[in-house]
């Protein structure tokens, strides 16, 4: 398939990108949200160079930007792509879902980021803060009870992981709080959930335990 944008970049740049990415894990999914925020074409499936070349120029200079360069945006944007792809590769062969609406046992509506689900049941959710200050107390509270409302509900049953991301860093009261709200928790296999953090440094994540 020819990619139709070639000619504005001409073959040399859009073949160097291509020859970058094939390199990197891209999961599909990442590759949909891509291709539909650049209006791209992009292959169903097939070998990942083929795919990225279906590509527009637009698409594959994004993911180019996001995780080969690791640029940053004001909006956040290339961060939170960067932390979908990192999730997913922490669940292999899981449906990673973005921007998943989960109700809790309070009835309340939850609007998670980032949802892994196996076996069509819910078995993490990830949340990233990609621009502001480093995370505050406040903050990881209500993280943690946000995922205890799902936990609780009947969406949460098979739950045992909630990561909270961070390309800001996190203040050292809010990790104190995170293990502490952690450690409050009955050890019962029903209720079992671990809470990690997944700090953004060097161009990469790297998750602690609370």
């Amino acid at each position: 398939m020819v990619n139709k944008g070639f000619p504005k970049f001409g073959m040399s740049q859009a073949g160097a990108f291509v020859a970058a990415l094939k390199n990197y894990n891209l999961p599909d999914f990442i590759l949909v949200l891509i291709a539909k925020e650049c209006k791209s074409d992009l292959l169903e499936r097939g070998r990942i160079d083929d795919r990225l070349q279906s590509m527009n120029d637009e698409a594959l200079e994004l993911l180019h930007k996001v995780f080969v360069g690791c640029k940053v945006d004001d909006a956040g944007r290339y961060a939170q792509y960067r932390f979908y792809a990192y999730v997913s590769s922490m669940y292999h062969k899981c449906e990673v879902l973005v921007n998943e609406i989960i109700p809790g046992v309070t009835g309340k509506n939850h609007k998670i980021p980032v949802a892994v689900k196996n076996n069509g049941m819910y078995i993490a959710v990830a949340y990233n803060k990609a621009t502001g200050n480093p995370v505050n107390k406040k903050e990881t509270a209500r993280f943690y009870e946000m995922v205890d409302d799902i936990k609780k509900g009947e969406h949460g049953t098979m739950m045992t992981d909630a990561i909270y991301g961070s390309s800001v860093g996190f203040r050292g009261d809010a990790l104190v709080e995170l293990e502490n709200l952690s450690k409050s928790r009955t050890n019962d296999l029903e209720n079992k959930l671990d809470f990690k953090i997944a700090n953004f440094e060097n161009n990469i994540y790297s998750v602690t335990k609370c």
